[in-house]
């Protein structure tokens, strides 16, 4: 890879291919888990890796690196074939679903193409999940990078090498090796609903997804990939890749950021027209629009100065596509994901405003339905967090992007189904006055940087509270139980009647009453005593004494007699109809011989 690029050098002097001029640079957004190497195969694509004054052909942008097309044929070598019209490849250079979701516009996502990176010997992991489903809602073409083949015991390193050279070199244990781990993957794939294979073996990339074995570091599978990537372009996205490159400028909004000697600046991908310093632009905030002028357009020194104090050149003029830094005033409050549009001549900045304006408008969410609020740092994180929520037909009360607020404490306090009275917060802090409100209110709040996790968090506490309500139920719920009174073990007659009984079915507790084999109410459970404890209940086969306020010993009950707890109708309906899979096999005979009596007795029982 370094020897390659260093072509590039050259690149300078020879006369660059004529690409159509009406087709912009592809945007790829890398993507994929922590530690997979997303950031280290930006760096050997980009060729950061290589030494100064080498990568003066690579245009380094804010926030992206483009490649030019020349450029990407010198590094890809005899794998380059066919006659491409796309100018080159811009890579976005913040990895991740941030700037995925970031790079966004009218609810679409503004990235053409995008590179999984998954490592091959870790698999999938929480955010690889969050990516596929980011992907897939926004229908973008993309690939698998399947990482790191170099850790693969044995194996033999050609740095820069295509896939075919390097699998050449390998033994055959080491080359089977690679064969199984890309299959799991490709298993992996299929369980979340892509049909892939190894990309060398696909003949039709819109139904299947191109699996390609590479290493970050060693750069060996980047020329296929490189390869690939341009495949796509010119294949599935010419037509979407004609934009205007003159006129008033529109990009999306990367991240918001704090300069030393500039304030506040944009990190901005301009996708259409162009930017002079002095526009008018209409910039994206969490409220209202702002209006303000560029003071400043700004650019990286070249690749050969970047180690450089002075980071950023300024700029008159930048057309689309491209990375850029702006400096303007009034912009703190500024959104990431948001739009930024240049104010033409012939337009009124208040139809621009209404129209950026509605952008988030649309995303919002604030009704007075029970639901669970959000709160998401971008525009584009919250339109996923909403559209994963919906898939899984959680209600959302309100979704919003910023921090969380005591407002959002005291709104999920007033919800009255509990499973909803929480706050799903991605990626935002949680501000001081909240959180001692949350503290007094006792709302429960999950956040996480990871959908995926954010969701899972909400949903296992559902089924913890789901599990404690159903056992406060049950608690609840008059249980079916039956005594059997003991001959000679009457210890008083009446007011309490005092009398030793053994349990022959299911539990007897305090409070509740008794009927008779006839159907007759009998009295109330005053107390449950073992060896002159009290106990409060007692379970099949124990033998106790019980306190029963209501008959005489003797008239109403007699030894001998076998009494049920009297279960009350819409107990006895639950327990019929829900809860009769969990109760013990001994509850449920005595549950059945109670209803028996109640249906013989009372009419309002028969069936």
């Amino acid at each position: 890879m370094k020897q390659k690029l260093k072509k590039a050098k050259l690149a300078k002097k020879k006369k660059r291919s004529a690409p159509e001029s009406n087709l912009r640079t592809p945007i790829v957004c890398v993507m994929g888990h922590v530690d997979h190497g997303k950031t280290t195969l930006l760096d050997t694509i980009r060729g950061t890796a290589i030494a100064e004054g080498e990568a003066g052909a690579i245009t380094q942008h804010i926030g992206a690196t483009e490649i030019p097309l020349d450029v990407i044929k010198d590094v890809c070598g005899p794998l380059f074939r066919g006659d491409f019209q796309v100018p080159g490849l811009l890579f976005i250079d913040t990895p991740g679903h941030h700037s995925f979701t970031s790079l966004r516009s009218r609810g679409g996502s503004l990235a053409d193409l995008a590179v999984l990176v998954v490592d091959l010997n870790e698999g999938f992991q929480p955010q690889t999940i969050e990516s596929l489903n980011i992907l897939k809602r926004y229908r973008t073409p993309f690939i698998v990078a399947a990482n790191k083949i170099d850790r693969i015991p044995g194996w033999q390193s050609l740095k820069g090498s295509p896939l075919a050279k390097s699998l050449a070199s390998q033994s055959e244990k080491v080359a089977g090796e690679l064969e199984t781990r890309t299959y799991e993957l490709i298993g992996e794939l299929y369980k979340h609903g892509f049909i892939s294979d190894r990309y060398d073996r696909i003949g039709d990339f819109t139904k299947n997804i191109g699996v390609i074995p590479i290493s970050a570091v060693t750069g060996e599978g980047v020329p296929d990939l490189l390869m690939v990537l341009l495949g796509l372009a010119q294949r599935f996205l010419k037509n979407n890749l004609r934009v205007r490159a003159s006129g008033p400028g529109v990009g999306t909004i990367l991240e918001v950021k704090e300069e030393k000697g500039l304030g506040t600046t944009l990190d901005v991908i301009l996708y259409e027209g162009e930017f002079h310093t002095g526009d008018t632009i209409v910039v994206g905030t969490m409220r209202d629009p702002v209006v303000t002028r560029i003071r400043a357009l700004l650019k990286p020194r070249p690749l050969a100065e970047i180690r450089s104090e002075e980071r950023f050149l300024p700029e008159k003029h930048v057309v689309a596509a491209s990375g850029v830094k702006v400096s303007a005033p009034n912009i703190e409050s500024a959104l990431a994901g948001s739009s930024i549009r240049v104010v033409d001549r012939s337009e009124d900045a208040e139809d621009v405003t209404s129209e950026i304006k509605s952008e988030l408008e649309a995303v919002r969410v604030n009704t007075e339905n029970v639901g669970v609020i959000l709160k998401a740092d971008t525009i584009g994180s919250l339109e996923a967090l909403v559209s994963e929520l919906n898939s899984k037909e959680v209600p959302i009360h309100s979704a919003d992007v910023g921090p969380m607020t005591r407002r959002d404490v005291i709104r999920a306090a007033a919800i009255q189904d509990p499973l909803y009275s929480a706050i799903l917060g991605f990626n935002v802090k949680i501000l001081p006055d909240a959180l001692v409100e949350v503290q007094n209110k006792d709302v429960p709040v999950f956040h996480s940087d990871v959908i995926y996790n954010l969701i899972e968090s909400y949903e296992d506490w559902v089924t913890d509270e789901e599990m404690k309500m159903e056992q406060e139920r049950l608690q609840a719920i008059i249980r079916p139980g039956a005594v059997r009174l003991m001959p000679d073990c009457v210890f008083r007659q009446s007011k309490p009647a005092v009398v030793g009984v053994q349990v022959i079915g299911g539990v007897v507790r305090t409070n509740v009453s008794l009927i008779r084999e006839d159907g007759a109410v009998v009295g109330v459970v005053k107390g449950v005593q073992e060896h002159s404890e009290n106990i409060g209940l007692a379970s099949m086969g124990r033998e106790v004494a019980i306190s029963i306020d209501g008959p005489i010993v003797g008239r109403q009950i007699h030894e001998g007699d076998v009494l049920y707890v009297n279960i009350p109708e819409k107990h006895a309906n639950i327990l019929e109809a829900e809860l009769k899979l969990k109760l013990s096999e001994d509850e449920k005979e005595v549950l059945d011989e109670f209803l028996v009596i109640k249906r013989k007795t009372n009419t309002f029982w028969a069936r």
